[in-house]
């Protein structure tokens, strides 16, 4: 206030108040800017939270693509079908990729097809060959977003589990690899070791996901609304409806449309999605070609 001696006393306290004035109204913003706001997410996931659990898709959250498309190129460059089989397996995978629905009678011959190409092969061998075929093909295909959301899970002390209609001999392989807790896949049957031929029951798909992941929460005492599930698929909106923390990643458009009403979190690891959903990748070959559809788009997929 000593700056203000040369003025007259009027003039001096005129600006006194005003200083005073513009003093008392900054710090009634600060204080009122604090007060409103909005408070800082808080910390998740939660370290030492052991009823808390996390649940990932496999294909396009974690892994970009399908894992039995990698699978069937794997199965391919092994002999385990014909190259005279490649048309009728082309044309499966072209449909899926294209259209981008799931036609039932469509995704009931891909899934024959598949199970067909592993009928009379021992379980141990085909475990054997997908530690190969991760190495070669699947490795290199694995998100790092989607891994460091799952490392952070690990990080806080709880347990991952990769959900997928993938055979669970493969989820196995690639949750082992990732260093999660383990993997809910789709059953095929086998007998001595030996696979017949036939699913047990249906693919995990869709609600079955939900209804896995339902059961393995209450066999592992966890809290599903202390629970964080992840998926790129509307298929999985049964799934992702059944936690506290539902995360779309890499969504489709109906997940990204339903996640917005929802206001789930949204993560897109992506570039060139367009280029990406359509057409078979041109460097894959025909061995990817065959892959696409011959491990086939789903020894249970109907898309995950």
């Amino acid at each position: 206030m000593a700056a203000l001696g040369w003025l007259t006393p009027r003039r001096r306290s005129a600006t006194a108040r005003s200083v005073l004035a513009g003093e008392a109204s900054a710090e009634a913003a600060r204080k009122s800017s604090q007060e409103t706001a909005t408070p800082e997410e808080p910390e998740f996931p939660v370290i030492g939270d052991d009823k808390a659990a996390a649940f990932f898709d496999l294909d396009n959250t974690v892994m970009q693509g399908a894992a039995l498309f990698h699978f069937g190129r794997g199965l391919y460059k092994r002999k385990f079908f014909e190259t005279r089989d490649l048309a009728r397996f082309a044309w499966q995978q072209a449909w899926f990729r294209l259209a981008g629905v799931e036609d039932p009678e469509h995704m009931q011959d891909a899934r024959d097809s598949a199970l067909s190409i592993v009928k009379g092969h021992r379980v141990a061998e085909l475990e054997s060959i997908g530690e190969e075929i991760y190495d070669e093909y699947m490795a290199d295909r694995i998100w790092p977003g989607t891994r460091a959301l799952a490392q952070a899970h690990l990080d806080a002390g709880q347990k991952v589990w990769l959900v997928t209609a993938a055979p669970v001999e493969i989820a196995q392989v690639i949750a082992r690899r990732l260093g999660l807790t383990g993997a809910l896949g789709t059953v095929a049957e086998s007998v001595d070791g030996v696979y017949t031929g036939r699913l047990v029951g249906e693919p995990l798909h869709g609600p079955a996901k939900a209804e896995a992941v339902r059961a393995l929460a209450a066999a592992e005492g966890l809290d599903l609304a202390r629970c964080a599930a992840y998926s790129d698929s509307h298929n999985d909106i049964p799934m992702l409806s059944l936690v506290g923390h539902p995360y779309a990643i890499n969504p489709d458009a109906k997940l990204r449309r339903h996640a917005r009403e929802q206001d789930w979190r949204l993560r897109d690891y992506r570039t060139g999605r367009k280029a990406a959903k359509v057409g078979i990748p041109a460097a894959a070959g025909v061995g990817a070609v065959a892959g696409g559809t011959a491990a086939a788009i789903a020894l249970s997929r109907r898309r995950r």
